[in-house]
């Protein structure tokens, strides 16, 4: 004999056991729908997502694509600046020089200034690799982004986080 789901949720509620959600149903997020920072969150998640299936034929992440955004228009920058601007924690930022530099991307050198410091510069092959990046980014990524938002919204939210990173 089999026993329906719906039976076995009306036999647990008569006897006032804790009943388990069917798994079809979406979990209900309560106040979390409400909490800019989460919302945030799975927005950058989406992107996120979105931007490594266009970078796929480069194999680029959001963090090493902004690296070399940063060293093109600012070469012989040091590491530390670098990784600064961006956020990065120094090993990691570390780590992931180590795989551009690998791949040819991007070379440090040893500052002239302070022989303790690396400055950055952006080699002929990243150069290259840059400018795929770019047409993909603004052609595939970017175009998804502004046709779903529309131009009046997405400079709107482009304002609005801008205000966050900077007076917040």
């Amino acid at each position: 004999m089999t026993v329906s789901k719906t039976a076995v949720a009306e036999a647990a509620r008569a006897r006032k056991e804790p009943v388990e959600p069917a798994e079809t149903t979406a979990l209900q997020l309560g106040e979390l729908s409400e909490l800019l920072g989460y919302t945030l969150k799975r927005a950058q998640l989406k992107i996120f997502e979105d931007f490594l299936r266009c970078m796929a034929p480069l194999q680029l992440t959001p963090a090493q694509f902004s690296v070399l955004l940063l060293l093109e228009k600012n070469p012989g920058r040091n590491q530390t600046e670098i990784a600064n601007t961006l956020g990065i924690l120094r090993p990691n930022f570390v780590s992931m020089l180590d795989g551009l530099e690998s791949r040819g991307l991007c070379e440090r050198v040893r500052s002239t200034n302070d022989r303790r410091s690396h400055i950055l510069l952006l080699t002929e092959r990243g150069r290259n690799m840059l400018v795929r990046a770019k047409r993909l980014v603004a052609n595939k990524h970017e175009a998804r982004l502004n046709e779903l938002l529309g131009p009046t919204n997405r400079a709107a939210l482009l304002a609005m986080l801008t205000k966050i990173v900077n007076e917040f």
